[in-house]
């Protein structure tokens, strides 16, 4: 049964580690681990435990064994990811909710974080299997529609990047040849959007676009469904369908930035 109020239980772990953070976030060099230690008034060890989990996921860092403790890029990154977020969900629910109801597919919005893809929102179409994916999910970016239509109207440097990390082999459709995957993107750019053949799950298939700010991908949506719901004689039709749904979010986003405040 679960507590009643005023009777809750914190984690000490999670406090501890917020705490370390919190007193990271203040300190202009960053902190040794025995200033961490004597300011929290625990043991080296249990300080050290905090401090190597947040390292080993990529929130804290360290130049030696001996060095400070300092914020690495990633939790800005998860910030401004948040932020960017919330205004294009909003103004692309309209959208994607009626691509849902016209392709009877469900539709994935998603932007690019920490090299990984995330969905920001998701729309099942009524009466329909639902797909086994939810709101935070993280995905590969090589192997989803979503993620390919984004990375191809990224920066060179950032494709590169991936090709660099390794293109993760998820069954026999994968592509994990750097070659294949810059081809793969050229075509995508040029018809405007992107076809996930089975590459990341047998069975099914994915067809992304790209939402654009400037010229580059924010964000990118994509309908998902099943071999026999997306086939050859319908993926052009599918394509277009997604390809002017993005397009509309992209000139909804351009609109809202160019129009005056106000006063």
């Amino acid at each position: 049964m679960l507590p009643m109020n005023g009777q809750e239980r914190m984690v000490p772990a999670i406090k501890r580690a917020l705490t370390v953070m919190e007193m990271l976030a203040v300190s202009r060099k960053g902190l040794a681990l025995s200033e961490i230690a004597r300011k929290l008034a625990l043991n080296r060890s249990s300080v050290y435990y905090v401090l190597k989990t947040l390292e080993e996921h990529g929130y804290v860092s360290r130049p030696s064994s001996r060095g400070r403790y300092t914020f690495t890029p990633r939790l800005f990154d998860l910030a401004n990811s948040s932020i960017a977020g919330m205004g294009i969900r909003e103004k692309a629910a309209a959208v994607l909710r009626q691509l849902s109801e016209e392709t009877g597919l469900t539709v994935h919005l998603t932007i690019l974080s920490l090299n990984e893809l995330v969905i920001l929102d998701k729309f099942d179409p009524r009466g329909k299997t639902q797909l086994p994916t939810w709101v935070g999910k993280r995905m590969p970016v090589h192997c989803t529609g979503a993620g390919k239509a984004l990375l191809a109207f990224r920066s060179q440097k950032e494709v590169e990047a991936c090709i660099a990390r390794g293109l993760i082999r998820y069954n026999e459709n994968t592509i994990v040849s750097g070659a294949r995957f810059r081809a793969d993107l050229e075509l995508t750019r040029h018809r405007g959007y992107s076809i996930d053949d089975e590459e990341e799950t047998l069975g099914l298939r994915c067809m992304g676009a790209a939402i654009l700010e400037g010229g580059q991908a924010v964000a990118a949506i994509s309908v998902s469904g099943s071999t026999a719901q997306i086939h050859e004689e319908n993926v052009e039709g599918l394509g277009a369908l997604v390809r002017r749904a993005a397009a509309a979010i992209s000139t909804t986003l351009a609109s809202s930035v160019d129009t005056p405040a106000e006063k």
